[in-house]
């Protein structure tokens, strides 16, 4: 994105260290690294305000309170921002996962996204396939505007605002 919008400004966050790391080494070696910070903070912790644009990369799911990171996005946009969701096209219904990419979904929620999210002791363990519950998680954060922009097989992103 920052290749792409070269006269805009981007902040990532991450609550992994390693990750943050990785992430300013790769926009260093993309060229980047002048418009482009990284820091360690949680999703419902992250600093700053008045952005235009707050995105969640198919993470939501993994958290045991998506809640509170869709209420401190609410809190970090401008008046006329918008969040990005990013989620996996995955049904709630298993008959409707019954394809390559639905097996591969529904595996690694059982083994990474359900586990992490109980770990996190939190209120919520959504599973990759929680769209519908994050659009009501995400209305009782003040985002009720909730409205599928795009969907590929393996990803539905969503646009949500105030």
């Amino acid at each position: 994105m920052a290749q792409a919008y070269p006269r805009s400004r981007f902040h990532g966050f991450d609550f992994h260290p390693a990750s943050v790391d990785a992430a300013r080494r790769l926009a260093e070696e993309a060229g980047v690294a002048d418009r482009v910070t990284f820091e360690v903070a949680a999703a419902d912790e992250f600093p700053g305000g008045g952005y235009d644009l707050v995105t969640f990369f198919d993470c939501l799911h993994d958290l045991g309170d998506p809640g509170a990171a869709l209420r401190q996005a609410e809190k970090a946009l401008a008046p006329d921002g918008s969040c990005l969701v990013v989620e996996p096209n995955a049904s709630a219904e298993p008959g409707a996962n019954i394809h390559p990419i639905g097996r591969s979904f529904a595996s690694t929620s059982a083994v990474l996204c359900l586990p992490t999210a109980l770990a996190q002791n939190g209120l919520h363990a959504l599973g990759n396939h929680a769209g519908r519950a994050l659009e009501g998680i995400a209305a009782e954060a003040g985002l009720s505007r909730w409205r599928l922009a795009v969907e590929t097989p393996t990803n539905r992103v969503h646009d949500v605002k105030r």
